[in-house]
């Protein structure tokens, strides 16, 4: 006799739309990944476009589309607002990405450009020294469009002294995020809110740049799909085989 109980119904309608909820947020998830992916190889191998100008008064650019694009842009590098992104792993070595905003020429906007990887030195405190090109390069990358979603306990410095010191603090050196939106509070000059990853055969005074597929474990996140749809599958069985009783003589 097919006898559910009150706390089997319960559980199951719980469960099962819960299961799948989560398998379709995996599959969701490796599906956004092929297509950047996707968008990655076709950028490699495409041909370089011009850097896009942020004009004030133009339509506003939708960062989305240019992810990934290679695109070509000459300028003159800004070595005084520059800095070190911390913690950056290449080969198991721990080191720095150096970020230089670039004038691009006939323009007054700037762009960021990640010039790759540099090894830290034995003391993190000691900063590595490296050389900025300061004639005029043109250049060719990946469009970089850093996230928004930053997450960090490190503290705002404590600037004390005349006004002058609080107007214009120290230039901080090392950032432990890519911040756009401290970066454009903090320079004198308009900067794109694209940033681009310098292509690893420029010779714009790049340092190491294997850079990383954007995409990755999309296998990982199909097979977690399967697992909570199989969850949601053995849920149903199990309910109906428990709602089952024999009955007794």
């Amino acid at each position: 006799m097919f006898r559910p109980t009150i706390i089997g119904i319960l559980v199951t309608f719980i469960c099962i739309p819960l299961f799948i909820n989560f398998g379709l947020w995996q599959y969701h998830k490796a599906q956004q990944k092929q297509a950047i992916q996707t968008a990655y190889n076709q950028a490699k191998v495409g041909d370089a476009l011009m850097f896009p100008l942020e004009i004030a008064g133009s339509s506003v650019l939708n960062y989305d589309e240019w992810k990934y694009k290679k695109v070509r842009v000459t300028g003159t590098y800004e070595p005084k607002y520059q800095f070190l992104l911390d913690n950056q792993v290449e080969e198991s070595r721990v080191g720095f990405h150096v970020i230089t905003p670039l004038k691009i020429d006939g323009t007054s906007q700037y762009v960021l450009i990640n010039r790759g990887w540099i090894l830290g030195k034995d003391t993190h405190t000691e900063l590595p020294e490296f050389n900025t090109p300061t004639d005029q390069i043109t250049l060719t990358g990946q469009v970089w469009v850093p996230s928004k979603k930053i997450f960090s306990l490190e503290s705002k410095p404590l600037i004390t002294g005349n006004d002058e010191a609080l107007h214009h603090p120290p230039w901080q050196t090392v950032w432990q995020h890519m911040d756009m939106d401290k970066y454009k509070k903090s320079v004198p000059f308009t900067v794109s809110g694209m940033a681009i990853k310098l292509d690893s055969n420029s010779e714009a005074g790049g340092f190491v740049r294997n850079w990383q597929v954007p995409a990755e474990r999309i296998a990982t996140n199909i097979g977690y799909a399967y697992q909570w749809f199989g969850f949601a599958l053995a849920t149903l069985l199990i309910f109906i085989y428990m709602s089952f009783t024999r009955i007794k003589s």
